[in-house]
């Protein structure tokens, strides 16, 4: 098990998400990097005590990275506000990413920097060793899940997605075949033209080889000539994120998945202009292919929705 702590607002909504999250073994709300011991309630509202309202995270490496984490992390917040979430203003507020062992403040800071390299300008997250927490009153711990239907910031289409995490869990890495685990896991790049879905155009869609959640729909696939399965867009935004990869001469976007934390592949701005410009270039170990006319069947009836069944290959 191991452990960060997250600032974002209101510790009602951030513990809301993240204990909803599969992998996620245990949350605590308090009051962190302050200067007064023990401070009450009262005390933080007032500004009197310098703290943060701060959710310690406690999490599961083998179903869940740091960096999937620190993803949701950044979806539930405003990352160039300051002293500021949702309609709560005062330093208590404050965003931030605090550690208690070195060792994840390495990891964490490698997040934040791809992070700001996205915005392209500094964030408005602390960065930097946890100085001291105090747990928060009883009361507040767990508080959404005494009152559902208590003030929460962090948008509910958010919370739901988390949920989504239990149906989608991540494999452990050694039910993965050889192949597949040197792509998600260390990086490889398959030989290009001798993969599995490069040429395949059939009506469908593909899933994380880790998770099985969806990713990419062939409505979106498009032939780039490069010999690697090549889509306009995920299926859903949320559905990856992306890191600088500076493993090559020239700099790169890698596409991760979000839940699985599996590497993808990377991202071009090389795409046909009729579809948007954009090339998520990605292996084809990454993936499985569920077939439209499988799609229910597979437990994957929700996305029906992307073709017209009967018509399809």
């Amino acid at each position: 098990m191991e452990i960060i702590y997250l600032a974002g607002g209101c510790f009602w909504g951030i513990e809301k998400l993240f204990g909803s999250i599969e992998g996620v073994v245990s949350t605590c709300v308090g009051y962190g990097n302050g200067f007064v011991p023990n401070p009450t309630y009262q005390q933080v509202c007032d500004g009197d005590s310098g703290h943060a309202e701060i959710v310690r995270v406690e999490y599961d490496s083998a179903k869940i990275s740091l960096a999937s984490i620190l993803e949701w992390y950044y979806m539930a917040i405003d990352p160039l506000s300051v002293d500021k979430q949702g309609s709560d203003e005062g330093r208590q507020y404050r965003t931030g990413i605090y550690f208690d062992d070195a060792k994840y403040g390495e990891d964490a800071k490698n997040s934040l920097a791809g992070l700001e390299k996205n915005l392209g300008v500094k964030s408005a997250i602390e960065f930097g060793p946890l100085e001291c927490f105090y747990e928060a009153e009883e009361y507040h711990q767990n508080y959404l899940e005494k009152y559902p239907t208590g003030y929460c910031h962090v948008p509910f289409k958010l919370i739901e997605m988390a949920q989504e995490t239990a149906r989608y869990k991540r494999l452990p890495d050694g039910l993965l075949e050889p192949r597949v685990l040197e792509v998600v896991r260390r990086g490889a790049t398959e030989a290009p033209f001798n993969n599995e879905h490069y040429d395949n155009f059939k009506q469908g869609i593909y899933v994380d080889v880790t998770t099985g959640q969806p990713l990419f729909s062939s409505q979106d696939k498009f032939d780039s000539g490069c010999g690697w399965p090549c889509f306009s867009k995920p299926i859903e935004p949320s559905s990856v994120f992306y890191r600088i990869d500076r493993s090559m001469p020239s700099e790169r976007i890698e596409i991760r998945s979000l839940i699985g934390d599996a590497h993808l592949g990377h991202v071009f701005n090389d795409g046909p202009d009729d579809m948007g410009g954009i090339r998520y270039c990605v292996n084809s170990a990454a993936l499985v292919f569920v077939p439209s006319k499988e799609m229910q069947q597979a437990g994957y009836g929700d996305y029906a929705r992307l073709f017209e069944l009967g018509l399809a290959d």
